[in-house]
């Protein structure tokens, strides 16, 4: 199946979501710096790694010779029941968690620069696919990351929530451009800080993602002794995959639900690790977190935290009947019970996630209020009543009806439409209706119009979220925001082609390993190399390793020196991330 048949078969409101992996984008550096990570992880890992890894990579159609096509990937998955898109950058969590509810995986379609190959601020197909893949394999691990798509696209996300979502976004697209300025990043840096700051409620969704981030991203499977990591963050970086398990640096504690109290910061290595006993154990914890989630719970609690949010959620009441809003204010009893909610702005109701025909947001583009519990003449509910009970009670289409609340809030009006759902009753349009809460305040005035009443008497689920997004999407598109692509002078281009050439040379000594004109070609060509890109040390280090590859002579081992001292003498003046890398170039040649 390819790229845009897959795209076609999400639902509508994810598909802005997905993007086209544009292969050629990709240069002759690029598939380098992903080769060198590739083959240096697989190295760390080899022992450190949960066994499935390395099976894993092979059966997902991970090579370690280049970046991977998504239609390669996808054949793979297609076997085992999964699909992947590729996608620009962080997508907001909910979608995230969505999309792998949906079985589907989003890849970040860019690769890491050169210059973050130990650490990128930005989502990258190294981290998508090299770390998240190869676990789905494991059908219990596949199952868990489903279970968790499911609960985490219901959690509850506050404004803030979505502010800092923003700010990460931002600073990952900046950090990662080539053009951006110091002062640039600075104040992305700046406006990240201050959006956390904001941020003072801990909601349901920012738990969950810590959850997510102690296991998904940085878990570690076995004893607090004896482990192994299948953390995708982890799997995914050159220094975290060695440094992580130092047992005086990196603190390892046993998984428990208790880890959604630790927080954790993506620009720095983590203080500590959890340590889960096997995939059940994953599955037990965080199953345990969502029991008390609003989407399992809900009742007046949740309803409070939905109003907090000040962001779009869903309270499916017990009809059955879904509200989709902004929740603003909520009345309740003094035994707790919710007699009146109310939202403000686009609401849309649904009935089983679908939107019922006429209740759209733009229908109910200014809200939507309705009061909840039992009448003071009827024993059950007003939804479970028969047409026929309700018209015995008088209440029936074209009938003044006046209903009177136990909570004290009265409906008086022209019954004018009951809508049905499954043998129950789960909404009523009154017109020339009024209503009015126990101390005499108007919830509703006949002047604005028609009046639609949720009939229910309690609130068994909130989630966030809308009910039916294909009618009502929260994210429109990704964001405003979108990666920047870079653009490179002509010395640059001139480098990316002797990459090409020695990626071009290598895989000719596949074919015939005593080839005289490739090996006179790599003479030719590293001598090139030291003249007009001595400062590539990624291109310095492949020189070397094709000269490795080659029988020896004494031109040869000449060259070889003098491209590993100009190698050595490059990571003296790096930075230390630059040295980091090239030390392990260095270590990689001594071994072979």
């Amino acid at each position: 199946m390819n790229q845009q048949s897959i795209i076609n078969n999400l639902p509508s409101h994810l598909q802005p979501f997905a993007a086209l992996q544009h292969y050629q984008r990709y240069n002759a550096r690029d598939h380098a710096v992903w080769r060198f990570l590739l083959h240096q992880l697989r190295q760390n890992l080899a022992q450190t790694a949960h066994a499935v890894y390395i099976d894993g990579l092979t059966r997902t159609g991970i090579s370690l010779e280049a970046i991977p096509r998504i239609e390669d990937i996808n054949s793979c998955l297609e076997k085992l029941g999964w699909h992947a898109v590729v996608v620009d950058g962080f997508l907001p969590p909910a979608i995230f968690m969505e999309f792998q509810a949906h079985r589907v995986l989003p890849i970040a379609v860019d690769m890491r620069s050169i210059d973050h190959m130990l650490y990128t601020p930005a989502p990258d197909i190294v981290h998508e696919s090299a770390g998240h893949l190869p676990f789905i394999v494991d059908v219990d691990y596949a199952e868990f990351l489903q279970r968790f798509g499911e609960l985490g696209m219901h959690a509850i996300a506050n404004k803030d929530d979505i502010a800092v979502y923003e700010a990460v976004r931002h600073l990952s697209i900046v950090k990662e451009a080539v053009n951006s300025s110091e002062q640039i990043i600075t104040e992305a840096e700046q406006a990240l800080e201050a959006a956390i700051a904001a941020n003072h409620e801990v909601s349901e969704a920012a738990l969950l993602a810590r959850l997510h981030w102690w296991t998904v991203e940085y878990g570690l499977v076995g004893e607090v002794d004896d482990y192994k990591i299948f953390g995708a963050g982890l799997l995914s970086s050159l220094g975290e995959s060695v440094s992580c398990l130092s047992n005086t640096k990196v603190n390892k504690l046993p998984l428990t639900v208790d880890a959604i109290a630790t927080t954790y910061d993506i620009t720095h290595q983590q203080p500590q690790l959890f340590v889960t006993k096997n995939c059940r154990h994953l599955t037990q914890v965080l199953e345990e977190f969502g029991r008390q989630m609003c989407v399992n719970r809900g009742g007046p609690a949740s309803l409070q935290q939905a109003v907090k949010a000040q962001t779009v959620n869903t309270a499916v009441s017990n009809s059955g009947l879904a509200i989709s809003g902004c929740f603003n204010h909520i009345i309740t009893d003094v035994v707790g019970n919710v007699t009146y909610i109310k939202t403000t702005g686009a609401t849309q109701l649904s009935y089983k996630h679908k939107q019922l025909p006429g209740h759209g947001i733009d229908y109910h583009a200014q809200g939507f209020g309705s009061p909840l519990g039992r009448l003071q003449s009827l024993e059950r509910c007003l939804s479970s009543y028969t047409i026929d009970e309700l018209k015995q009670q008088g209440i029936a289409e074209g009938l003044h009806v006046t209903l009177n609340f136990l909570s004290g809030i009265c409906v008086v009006g022209e019954l004018t439409h009951i809508v049905r759902r499954e043998q129950k009753n789960i909404l009523m349009r009154f017109e020339q209706c009024t209503v009015t809460a126990l101390n005499g305040d108007v919830l509703f005035d006949p002047s604005w119009g028609v009046y639609d009443m949720a009939v229910a008497d309690a609130i068994d689920a909130v989630f966030g979220g809308t009910a039916d997004p294909q009618h009502y999407a929260l994210y429109a598109a990704p964001s405003e925001q979108s990666t920047q692509l870079p653009s490179y002078d002509d010395k640059t281009r001139h480098v990316f082609s002797l990459y090409q050439q020695v990626r071009d040379l290598r895989e000719s000594l596949l074919v015939d390993a005593d080839n005289q004109t490739t090996k006179a070609a790599a003479l030719k060509l590293s001598k090139q190399i030291i003249q007009q890109a001595s400062d590539e040390w990624l291109l310095l280090f492949e020189a070397i390793e094709l000269i490795d590859s080659l029988n020896k002579s004494d031109d040869l081992l000449l060259l070889r020196e003098s491209l590993a001292t100009t190698l050595a003498i490059e990571g003296e003046c790096a930075n230390e991330e630059k040295r980091c890398v090239i030390n392990y170039a260095i270590s990689r040649l001594s071994v072979s």
